[in-house]
């Protein structure tokens, strides 16, 4: 199979990224948040990579930016419709993660 046709391929484009799939875990757990409290919320990301991992979201269509015109600048980040639908996947990969990875980690 053609690596541009596999249905992995085209995911891991969008998601790949050490934050990504952390961010729309993060997202789904909490519904709305604001950039601060993700970055607290995730840790061990810099603003930088944060910021570049969520344009990325935004513009692949699986994360939602909303800005308010305040000072200080206020911006809340959700996930859309089609970032929800992962939602299910990622709590089966958290669900495998627990149950065959966290033993070894405890040993």
């Amino acid at each position: 199979m053609n690596p541009i046709e596999c249905p992995l391929h085209l995911i891991m484009e969008k998601i790949s990224g050490k934050w990504k799939l952390i961010i729309i875990y993060s997202l789904n757990q909490s519904g709305v948040i604001r950039f601060s409290d993700l970055h607290r919320l995730i840790g061990g990301v810099s603003q930088k990579v944060l910021t570049s991992q969520l344009r990325e979201l935004e513009r692949d269509g699986l994360l939602i930016r909303k800005v308010y015109p305040e000072v200080p600048p206020k911006v809340e980040y959700s996930l859309t419709g089609k970032g929800k639908s992962l939602s299910h996947v990622l709590d089966s990969l958290a669900d495998w993660a627990t149950t065959n990875m966290v033993p070894e980690l405890e040993s």
